[in-house]
């Protein structure tokens, strides 16, 4: 752990990163084309830890300070800041009951080829433009030991401080890349071994069964759904059976039921 700041000024500009900036002023801070991204909450900034992003500070409360000393000790040389939650809920400009920020570098885009290879269950995602649903996609794909995600181009940013929160962090260990050029990666896909699998609420697609092989579960955004281009390019719909009278399910709790279709013990 590195030096260990009380700050009692909410202008101190040792905490310039953590002044009221939104998530895209903050992707062009420092390292332009890679920026920063903030880590919210204790059990997030643990995972940030085992990660290998770089951590860049911490903005702490006094308790929350105490509680996460045990994981700092063995960390870098980055400063922590420790503040009241008075200063800290004016540093920050919004109502903050946490008590725990990070700020925290973002690597270098990845190779989409690169994370898949040789993986048994990816998840592509077309255009999902909530971060919410962002986040709990990739807490789903982490609980179902999903390989990769990767994402379209339209497709929101997962490091988004809210959507690194819903899915308590496993957006920092599942590897995701976006998927460019769209949607040709999908063919790539096919090329590559994987049987594409496009989810749809469709009532006259068949229901989603378990196979052998590389699978992709390809997802797209609430309302709309998969773009016509990106099912052209699929092997299979799919839809998961559900009772009369109901549309759809939201995008992650549909992809939570195909990963462990496709995962589970006995392949039935």
């Amino acid at each position: 752990m590195g030096p260990v700041v009380p700050i009692a000024d909410p202008t101190d500009e040792r905490v310039d990163d953590y002044h009221n900036l939104t998530d895209a002023e903050l992707r062009q801070r420092e390292e332009p084309g890679v920026g920063l991204f903030m880590v919210e909450g204790p059990t997030v900034i643990r995972q940030l830890l085992e990660s290998d992003y770089p951590v860049r500070s911490m903005l702490l409360s006094e308790a929350r300070f105490e509680q996460l000393r045990p994981f700092l000790d063995d960390g870098g040389d980055w400063p922590v800041y420790v503040a009241s939650n008075e200063i800290m809920r004016s540093i920050t400009g919004f109502h903050f009951h946490r008590g725990a920020l990070a700020a925290a570098g973002r690597r270098p885009p990845a190779d989409w080829r690169a994370i898949v290879e040789g993986q048994s269950l990816i998840a592509v995602a077309e255009d999902v433009g909530d971060h919410e649903n962002m986040g709990a996609l990739f807490r789903n794909a982490a609980a179902f030991g999903v390989a990769a995600i990767l994402l379209s181009p339209g497709a929101v940013d997962p490091l988004y401080r809210r959507a690194v929160r819903v899915s308590m962090g496993q957006v920092l260990r599942v590897p995701w890349a976006r998927a460019d050029p769209w949607p040709q990666v999908v063919a790539e896909l096919k090329a590559a071994g994987f049987r594409v699998v496009a989810l749809t609420p469709d009532p006259e697609a068949p229901a989603l069964r378990a196979a052998g092989g590389p699978v992709a579960v390809l997802v797209g955004a609430e309302g709309p759904g998969l773009t016509e281009a990106a099912r052209a390019c699929a092997d299979e719909r799919a839809r998961i059976p559900m009772r009369p009278r109901v549309d759809s399910l939201n995008v992650a709790t549909a992809a939570a039921i195909a990963f462990y279709e496709l995962t589970r013990p006995d392949g039935r």
